[in-house]
């Protein structure tokens, strides 16, 4: 489990939470300044344009991350209120995973500027390319076409067959995606090849 890295790397656990935690934060509020530019108030209404994020993540879900090293989060919206429901419905789900590659590619700039300083810290290095690395994997991870993930919304918009799926199987079929072998180490290496070809460097 997750929890051990904090007595066997503890710089590590720590770092991956912390960066985890702003990511997910930065990727919900992503949602819900694109929900009110498309005309939905629920965001302002319910409180959740603020960065803290016990508001967008919770309590559980924080210590969830810590024991598993997977949280989520919210953002509520009401697309009854979207100027346009169909084109609304997808820039705000796309607002999300686009936030984390903005992320990642800032980490990156970031990654390339300090790696040319002779002063540049091994730390710093590292802390920006796991930045990097858990932005690419949260982008590419929330467009897999399964519910509830962002990918399966923006789905629904092109084939409203799919919709169905969200009540027939739901969360279930996150969860096989998610314990199968090839999901995430596959999306993991994704990323760092992004990243290598990029900057040169390799987690």
């Amino acid at each position: 489990m997750f929890f051990t890295e904090l007595f066997t790397n503890p710089v590590f656990f720590f770092r991956y939470v912390a960066i985890v935690i702003i990511s997910i934060t930065v990727h919900e509020l992503a949602h819900g300044w694109v929900a009110v530019a498309q005309g939905d108030d629920t965001p302002q209404k319910t409180g959740h344009l603020t960065p803290n994020p016990l508001v967008h993540i919770g309590v559980g879900s924080i210590i969830f991350l810590c024991v598993a090293g997977i949280a989520a989060g919210q953002m509520p919206v009401n697309p009854a209120k979207f100027r346009s429901p169909r084109l609304s419905s997808i820039l705000v789900s796309a607002a999300g995973p686009c936030s984390n590659l903005a992320l990642g590619l800032l980490c990156i700039v970031i990654l390339n500027l300090i790696t040319k300083t002779s002063s540049a810290h091994v730390w710093s290095v590292d802390l920006f390319l796991l930045a990097t690395q858990i932005n690419l994997v949260l982008f590419l991870f929330n467009l897999l076409p399964a519910p509830p993930l962002d990918g399966f919304r923006i789905s629904c918009e092109f084939f409203p067959e799919f919709k169905l799926l969200d009540d027939a199987i739901g969360v279930f079929l996150l969860m096989i995606l998610l314990l199968m072998p090839a999901t995430v180490p596959g999306l993991v290496r994704l990323a760092d090849m992004a990243i290598a070809v990029m900057t040169g460097l390799s987690r």
